[in-house]
């Protein structure tokens, strides 16, 4: 008898696009057993674009989970192999149509530790230089700029939901004294 949960096994139930699937079979101090829900995320990347005037480049696109609009930081999942630090600029060129040299990581987080191991590490974007959208086939977004004070006030009004965009301006706030 271990004093430890550990994992007995991992069936794969769905492979999708962006996320894969699984039944874990998980064995606790005891001996007991239980099915736990595992999904896979190969990790994401995103920005806090910054312009000269300190607004900050918010992307409001339709998601499919919550059925409506969201506002939030640009963001997107690894490439293999990918550097975050290279998909975060180029998710910021893509959806916004602004490209920077000058990014900075601000934080990684882990968005849903219950059953995802999805990571993201968000950077700082600085020094914008206008280029143009590079959207997906099935990306429609909009690009809207806001001060932090907006944003913040958006946040506590409930309409930034969205866990990676608010951990990424808070941790800018603090992180810049602003």
């Amino acid at each position: 008898m271990s004093d430890e949960v550990r994992r007995v096994n991992r069936t794969l139930i769905h492979k999708g696009a962006i996320i894969e699937y699984y039944v874990d079979t998980m064995e606790f101090p005891g001996g007991s057993q239980a099915k736990w829900d595992f999904i896979k995320h190969n990790g994401a990347a995103a920005a806090v674009p910054v312009t000269e005037d300190g607004k900050i480049l918010m992307v409001r696109q339709y998601r499919n989970a919550l059925e409506r609009y969201t506002l939030e930081i640009p963001a997107g999942g690894l490439n293999p192999g990918e550097n975050t630090d290279v998909a975060a600029a180029r998710e910021l060129e893509e959806e916004t149509g602004y490209a920077s040299d000058d990014l900075e990581l601000l934080i990684s987080l882990r968005t849903t530790v219950a059953f995802c191991n999805e990571k993201i590490d968000i950077y700082v974007a600085k020094n914008l230089v206008k280029t143009h959208q590079h959207l997906d086939e099935d990306e429609f977004l909009n690009v809207e700029a806001y001060s932090l004070k907006e944003l913040e006030d958006k946040i506590f009004r409930q309409e930034i939901e969205d866990s990676k965009t608010i951990a990424a301006l808070m941790a800018y706030k603090v992180k810049y004294g602003i």
